[in-house]
This record gives structure tokens, C-alpha cells and sequence, in this order.
């Protein structure tokens, strides 16, 4: 996976044509989301899959498609641009590396204890169970008040699903008017709507 991962991650940086770069991009971030799920935490990795694969992904895809005003043309880029963006990129690769292997214990344990691993849960089921409108996180709580307002997380969840919902109705629409307005504009839209009255 982190081999996957670093190579779609570079091809993302190469290639010229944006509509492999958005490809290449998703399959890079779904291989960070198995590494995570390989580390055992398989939220976060639930979470990657869902908002930067599943939703960032096709929210650039859809936003490409429908803002396009004609073929897509690859992305010409200076030389002088190339050289500044390798020297930042190094940089940074060095700074992380630095960072990772500066760690004390760095290597640790490779196999976890059978207590430990015996109080293994998975850490995404409180979490789905209050999406579902069950809290568990809290079970004790002494007031009964507060104990009876501790509500699911799903209503927040179902306004969040439905305001991006609407945004990504709203830019399809916006989308189009903008094409049906340059459509109209030009000497063969004209034509057309004239060929049409007659």
C-alpha cells in the first residue's frame, strides 16, 4: 500500500492531463486508507474513504466536467516552475524523513500483548451506533437528564448530507446556464434561434 501509495502520489505531480491526475489521486488516497486499515484504525480509515476518496474525488471530477468549456488540454508548465517545485518538494520529503526516523522508540514492539490485544475494539462502532441514534460513548452518566438528551448523531449527519446535496445540484445548475448562455451568444446559436422563429 505505501508502495501504491508514493507512486500515484508522484504520477499525480507528472502527468500534464487533469483528468489522470484526479485517477491517479484517488487511487493514492485509497491506498493511504489501507494502510490505515492495516495500522487498525479503521475510522480513519472509513473517514478517508468516504470524504477525500468518495467525496472530495467526485466533487473535483464533477466540478472538471461540468465547468469544461471544451476539450481537455494538457497543462503546460515552465521550466522554471518545474525547478522551484522539485527544490519545495525535497525539501519537504527531507524535513518528513528527518521527522520520522528522529522518533526514540521508532521500531517499539511488533507484537501487542494478549491483555491489550484482548481489549481491542473496533474504534468506528460507538461511533455507527450513535450515527444510528444510540450513544454509548457515555453509558454511566449519573444525571438522568443529561443522561436522556445524550441523542445519535444522525440528524446533524442527514443536514450535513443534504446542504452539500444542494451545493452540488446548485453548481450543476449554475453549470449549465453558463453553457446555454454562450451557446445563445454565438453567431451559430443565433443562427439556430432564428432558423427556429422562421
Amino acid at each position: 500500500f505505501a508502495l501504491v501509495a508514493c507512486w500515484f502520489a508522484v504520477a499525480v505531480v507528472v502527468s500534464s492531463n487533469i483528468v489522470r491526475m484526479a485517477f491517479y489521486l484517488v487511487v493514492s488516497l485509497g491506498a493511504v486508507a489501507g494502510l490505515f486499515f492495516l495500522a487498525g484504525a479503521d475510522f480513519v480509515a472509513a473517514v478517508q474513504m468516504m470524504i477525500y476518496v468518495g467525496g472530495t474525488m467526485v466533487l473535483l471530477a464533477f466540478g472538471v466536467m461540468l465547468t469544461a468549456q471544451g476539450p481537455f488540454v494538457t497543462m503546460k508548465i515552465a521550466r522554471g516552475q518545474s525547478i522551484l517545485a522539485a527544490i519545495v518538494g525535497c525539501s519537504l520529503l527531507a524535513v518528513l524523513v528527518w521527522a520520522a526516523f528522529s522518533v526514540d522508540d521508532w521500531k517499539g514492539r511488533r507484537v501487542a500483548q494478549e491483555e491489550a490485544a484482548a481489549r481491542f475494539s473496533p474504534t468506528a462502532t460507538r461511533i455507527g451506533v450513535g450515527l444510528l441514534g444510540v450513544r454509548v460513548d457515555r453509558p454511566d452518566q449519573p444525571d438522568e437528564t443529561l443522561r436522556k438528551g445524550m441523542s445519535g448523531y444522525l440528524l446533524a449527519f442527514e443536514i450535513i448530507s443534504v446542504h452539500l446535496l444542494v451545493v452540488l445540484i446548485g453548481a450543476a445548475y449554475l453549470a449549465r446556464a453558463r453553457g446555454r448562455m454562450s451557446g445563445q451568444g454565438s453567431p451559430e446559436g443565433q443562427h439556430g434561434m432564428l432558423k427556429d422563429e422562421g
